[in-house]
Order: C-alpha cells, then sequence, then structure tokens
C-alpha cells in the first residue's frame, strides 16, 4: 500500500507544484498585456472622440490617422479597431452588476472556499447515495432473476413497464429531468442538485449495470460451486431459510453471512472500488453539466466556467486545483479500503 500512497502523494504534489508555477506566470503577464493592449492606442485614449459611438466622430479619426500616418491604413485600421474593443470592454465592465476580469485576492479566495465547501457537500452526498444504490440495484436485479418470481401476464407486463421507465429517467439528462419539474421545485436548493446528480445523466444505472456484471461474472466461477459442494446455502427465495430477504437486500452494509452469495458479492465489491475511482470522475462532469444546465448562479463548477470565459485563468486555476484534489482524494480512499479488504482475504 505504501507504494501506492507514494504514487497518490507524488502526483498531487506534482500537480500542485505546476498549478501554482502557472498561477505565478499568468499573474505576472496578466498586467503587461494589459499594458500591451493599450500601447497601441495609449495616446488615443483622451481624444474625446474615441468614444466612437459617434459613426462621424469614428470617421474623422480614422481620417485623422490617415493624415499622420500616410501609408499605414491597415495599421491605422488595426489600431481603430483594438481602441474601439477596448473602450466596449470598458463599457461593459462599467454595466455589469460583476466585472468580467477580476484578480485573485484573500477575499475572492475565500469565496471560492465557500463555494467549494458547497460542491464538496453536494460531490459527497451524491456518491454516498450512488455508492449505496449501485450496490442495491444490482444485487437486487442479480437477487430477483434467481428468485423464478414469475408471475402472471399483467404482473410482468406491469414490471417491464416499470423498468423502462425508471431507465427512461436514469439515462435521461439532468436538464431535461430538471425543466420537466421546474414550476414545481426550486432547482437552486442543495436537495433538489443531489437528486439529480443521482438519478440524472446515466451515472446510478451504468455503475449499477457494471456492479451487476460483476455479481454474474463472480458467479461463475469455480469457488462458488465448491462452497455449494460445502452445504453453504445456495437459495435465492425471499422467504426461505436458505434464501435471501428483501431486508438483507435493502440493507446499507450488505451482508449475506452463510451464503454462497456472501463471497459473490465480496469479490465483486472488490471489483467495485477500482470502478469508483472512474465513477468519481464521472460524477463530476455531471454535477457540471447540472449547474451550467440549470443556470445556478455562485455555484463551485457555474463559476468556474464563467471564469474560463472571462479569461481569468489564475482564478479558474484554484477551481481545478479544488476538482483535482477532490478526484484524487476519492481515489486514495478507494485504494486504502480496497487493500484493506485485501488484507482481510490474506487473513481468513
Amino acid at each position: 500500500m505504501k507504494p501506492r500512497i507514494l504514487e497518490h502523494g507524488l502526483s498531487l504534489a506534482l500537480v500542485t507544484l505546476l498549478m501554482v508555477v502557472a498561477l505565478v506566470v499568468i499573474r505576472s503577464t496578466r498586467g503587461t498585456e494589459r499594458e500591451d493592449k493599450k500601447s497601441a492606442f495609449r495616446n488615443f485614449l483622451s481624444i474625446p472622440g474615441a468614444e466612437l459611438t459617434d459613426p462621424f466622430q469614428k470617421t474623422l479619426l480614422k481620417e485623422t490617422l490617415n493624415i499622420y500616418y500616410p501609408g499605414q491604413e491597415a495599421k491605422n485600421d488595426s489600431t481603430l479597431k483594438a481602441l474601439f474593443l477596448y473602450r466596449q470592454g470598458e463599457f461593459e465592465k462599467m454595466t455589469e452588476q460583476s466585472q468580467a476580469e477580476t484578480d485573485l485576492s484573500f477575499g475572492r479566495f475565500l469565496q471560492i472556499a465557500g463555494m467549494y465547501f458547497k460542491f464538496l457537500i453536494v460531490y459527497l452526498l451524491v456518491m454516498a447515495f450512488t455508492y449505496y444504490g449501485v450496490q442495491t440495484l444490482a444485487v437486487w436485479r442479480f437477487v430477483s432473476l434467481r428468485r423464478d418470481e414469475t408471475g402472471n401476464r399483467f404482473t410482468r407486463v406491469f414490471l417491464a413497464a416499470g423498468k423502462l421507465f425508471a431507465c427512461l429517467i436514469l439515462f435521461s439528462p439532468s436538464y431535461v429531468i430538471a425543466y420537466s419539474i421546474r414550476t414545481e421545485f426550486n432547482t437552486d436548493t442543495l436537495p433538489f442538485m443531489v437528486l439529480l446528480g443521482v438519478v440524472s445523466n446515466g451515472l446510478l444505472i451504468t455503475y449499477a449495470n457494471k456492479f451487476y456484471h460483476f455479481l454474474v461474472t463472480e458467479s461463475r466461477k469455480g469457488y462458488v460451486e465448491t462452497a455449494i459442494v460445502k452445504n453453504l446455502a445456495n437459495g435465492y427465495s425471499a422467504d426461505a431459510v436458505d434464501g435471501i430477504s428483501r431486508a438483507a437486500v435493502l440493507r446499507l452494509r450488505k451482508r449475506f453471512d452463510g451464503h454462497v452469495f456472501g463471497h459473490i458479492f465480496r469479490n465483486a465489491h472488490l471489483q467495485y472500488l477500482t470502478a469508483v475511482k472512474e465513477q468519481a470522475a464521472f460524477l463530476v462532469t455531471g454535477l457540471v453539466i447540472i449547474e451550467m444546465a440549470l443556470n445556478i448562479h455562485g455555484c463551485y463548477n457555474y463559476e468556474m466556467l464563467r471564469q474560463m470565459l472571462y479569461r481569468n485563468y489564475d482564478i479558474a486555476l484554484i477551481f481545478f486545483l479544488g476538482i483535482f484534489y477532490t478526484v484524487k482524494a476519492t481515489e486514495l480512499l478507494a485504494d486504502i479500503i480496497h487493500h484493506r479488504e485485501m488484507a482481510k482475504y490474506e487473513n481468513a
């Protein structure tokens, strides 16, 4: 386990170092870039006609440039255009509620930290619910298919229709679900974001199917037949003594002691722990989609993309670093749990 922790530590240190270097470079060159943009037309900023809101003044300034700098019409046009864009940008900054270009300050950092804390709460809640939901749905499907509970034709059709409807919801993008019920719920609330994070964008159903296939693969291995020969319970009926009850399937911490399925579940769970690292990146992507689709201002991912749009790359780097730490912490925790589970096997 030490090599794996060292690997995670080195990757954290390397990425942090690169981010800090990039942050320093961006901040040092940002002021220079602003001055470079103004250098070509600095002398014209104080001219009253440089506002360029009047076509007459714009034409007059263009002709003046051509008189003072003859034979440089192309350069004069580019200077005039740069001056116009600069004035337009300054006007937009004054009229916008929040300034497009902002500097990274301590107060700004505290604001980002508050948004990150809210993002972390949503992330942890969605991860916890999906972690439970993935295993529960997969186990329920695996056990149900082995119970031979066929029922009558009407029951089978009703269950098939219910499964189809559930799959349509679970595979739907977050914005489809949100806007279909937007008139009845406040989409800016944390519970609603958590709900969308769990049931939308295919996160839950994708990894539930993956866990189910882990169970199917493990059930076909030779140790299952060996366990049956050793008289371990292998029934799946909910009411039988050697079966698996519905309460056991829905239990938070799933244990199937004395049943062959206990070994199947444990081995499948070990494989799922490695998939959790992939699920973390998938979850972050889903949260970005949710915040952007619902246009939720002031949230972590929405603000990150907004800073990228305004080319405040130094601030955007802080957001990137927070997401990287979140995913990397999830990977480290998954590796630690996987190592402990493997140690139990070795000691058994």
